[in-house]
Parts: structure tokens; sequence; C-alpha cells
């Protein structure tokens, strides 16, 4: 099986300033791929390169197995959603309207939708639970629901490639939650690839299959959670004291931030140690 997604030594800069440096990865077809760093670190950039938003000054995007540059506007937009990290607050459009836009691309010359158009955006909304919100203008939504409406608008593109910038950044942690399983639902029932940026690396370690951690636009890390979620890597990507133990509800890290006020001799004689998950070397 060819590879959903395929990111070959990826250049960019905004003016002087270099954004991504020879950045290289793979993403497998259904796999839950998370991106990490630290602010600045070029991961709005690196997911807007590899979806067609941006386009990068060096290096080569693939999207399952053909070059990036190949796809019409149309035919990758068939292909790969994107769900920004908010919507614009003044959208004048109620959630059915917004989620019945992600059938655009399959629409016809006079971009008349159907009834199997509309059956598949009302499927959408209830698969993100926000059928009984139809009516609701977006505006009138709260940080979560809205969220909720855009995956809607996603899911009803019919994508093979999901992809979405920090969707969970401004939601508490019950919604974060719910964004985080509807996004594991779509990978699991539907087979689609998600790939994500996040700050929060405890979600992260509990949903991805795999991790990527960029610093200043370079590749850190790139594995499993127990392979990149290691408190050495951490730091030094972040620049800041981390302890990492084993999460007791499934056998992956657990990230914990250490105040300054909180440091002792023995916090640092631990880290000096390399203990990891579960306090083992």
């Amino acid at each position: 099986m060819k590879p959903a997604l395929v990111v070959q030594d990826l250049d960019h800069s905004y003016g002087q300033r270099h954004i991504l440096d020879r950045v290289s990865f793979s993403v497998d077809q259904g796999e839950f791929f998370i991106v990490l760093g630290p602010n600045g670190s070029g991961k709005t950039t690196l997911i807007k390169a590899a979806s067609g938003a941006v386009r990068a000054q060096k290096g080569l995007v693939e999207i399952l197995g053909h070059p990036l540059r190949t796809y019409s506007g149309r035919a990758l937009a068939r292909t790969i959603a994107v769900v920004p990290q908010s919507a614009p607050p003044d959208i004048p459009f109620t959630v059915a309207e917004v989620v019945l836009m992600g059938r655009s691309p399959h629409l016809g010359l006079l971009g008349l939708e159907r009834r199997r158009d509309r059956d598949i955006a009302r499927q959408a909304m209830s698969f993100t639970h926000v059928e009984h919100l139809a009516e609701r203008k977006l505006d009138e939504l709260s940080a979560g629901e809205r969220q909720r409406a855009l995956l809607a608008r996603a899911v009803c593109q019919q994508p093979r490639i999901i992809v979405l910038d920090e969707p969970t950044a401004s939601l508490d942690p019950a919604h974060q939650v719910h964004i985080m399983d509807l996004m594991e639902g779509l990978r699991r029932e539907e087979g689609i690839t998600v790939v994500m940026v996040s700050h929060d690396l405890n979600l992260a370690a509990l949903y991805a299959d795999r991790l990527l951690l960029l610093k200043e636009g370079r590749v850190v890390s790139l594995g499993t959670p127990a392979e990149v979620l290691v408190f050495e890597t951490l730091e030094r990507a972040y620049g800041c004291v981390l302890l990492v133990d084993e999460n007791p509800l499934k056998k992956v890290p657990r990230v914990t931030v250490v105040p300054e006020n909180l440091l002792t001799g023995h916090t640092k004689s631990s880290r000096a140690m390399g203990k990891g998950p579960g306090g083992s070397p």
C-alpha cells in the first residue's frame, strides 16, 4: 500500500526567516499522525505545505503516490480536507450550510446539491453530533460546537486524508477528548488518515500512532509516542524541565512540566539518572 503522504526535503522561508529546513517524513494510510513542537517551530507551515495551501520553495510532497503538483484544485479537495484551528467569528451561515459546503468539490458544473449531497451532509452532522445545531448560525455557537461543525464539513468532503491545525487549542478538556475521539472514529471506521498539529503532549501520546517533533523547522524526533516523548528529547526541544513517566490509563508516556519553584535536588538527580516512563532507566 502506498503511503497517504510523503514529504521529502521540504524547505521554506518567509523573507529572511527560514521556517522549514529539509523536513522529511511519511504517513501511512489510515494512520493517526501528530506533529508537535514549540511555538515558531514550523508546524502550521509544514501542514499547509503538505496539504497544498502553501507551495514550499524546495522539496517534494506526494499524496497517495502522486506528486502534489499534479493535482487540480478540485481533485485535491476530494482527497484532503483541512480543518483550521478556528472559524472566523462572522461567518453568516448556519451549521447545515457550512457543512454542505464540504460537498463543493463533488458538485457538477452548475454547483447544485443533489439529494445524495444533502444526505451525506446530514450523516456528517450526525457523526460529529451537531445535527441539533443545523439551523443555528456558526457565530452563535461555543468554540467546541464550532470546531465540531468544521470537522463535519471536512467529513462531508469524503476525503482520504484530514489535516487539522490545533483543533483542540481553545477547548476545555471534555471537548478536547470529544474532538480526539471523533478523529479516532474516522480513522478506525472509515480508514481516513489523520494528520494533526497539537501542543498537547499527553493527548498526542494517547491517540497518535506516530509523532513528529519539530524545533526551529528541523525534525528533532520521529516515531511512536514512547520513542519521541523522552525527557532528554523534549527538554532539548522545549527548553524547560519535564518529567516523563507512564500514563496510568495506557502504556504510553505521560509528560509533566516542572515549574521552577518546584525544582529540587531530588528532581534534578532523577532527571540526571535518565529515568523514563515508570521510573525505569
